[in-house]
């Protein structure tokens, strides 16, 4: 069983910065997306970034194109999301994500491994 642990979250004001964490285990990490979904209060769970092990292939969602960098330590089975300019509206809960398969890089339901997620509160 894949399992993905999140850490890094925390409180900012806006227009500071973050960066979380995912470490992943159990998982033959090179052949994985690995994502960051958010999803805030009365709202749906959305694809923020992504990024292919096996290839360093990434996609964003375009509310944080220019703010937000996904990368990965191959040795550490870690996957970051740094983000900066961070905006009151990026507060949710971030999810950190993985499958082998994608039909959409940030398609929600073709992830099936989960962490258990990491509050990001931006304050104005």
């Amino acid at each position: 069983q894949v399992q993905l642990v999140e850490s890094g979250g925390g409180s900012v004001q806006a227009g500071g910065s973050l960066r979380l964490s995912c470490a992943a285990s159990r998982v033959t990490y090179r052949s994985y997306w690995m994502a960051w979904f958010r999803q805030a209060p009365g709202t749906e769970r959305e694809g923020v970034a992504t990024i292919y092990t096996g290839g360093s292939s990434t996609y964003y969602a375009d509310s944080v194109k220019g703010r937000f960098t996904i990368s990965q330590d191959v040795a550490k089975n870690t996957v970051y999301l740094q983000m900066n300019s961070l905006k009151p509206e990026d507060t949710a809960t971030y999810y950190c994500a993985a499958t082998q398969w994608v039909t959409s890089p940030l398609k929600n339901s073709d992830y099936y491994y989960w962490g258990q997620g990491t509050q990001v509160t931006v304050s104005s």
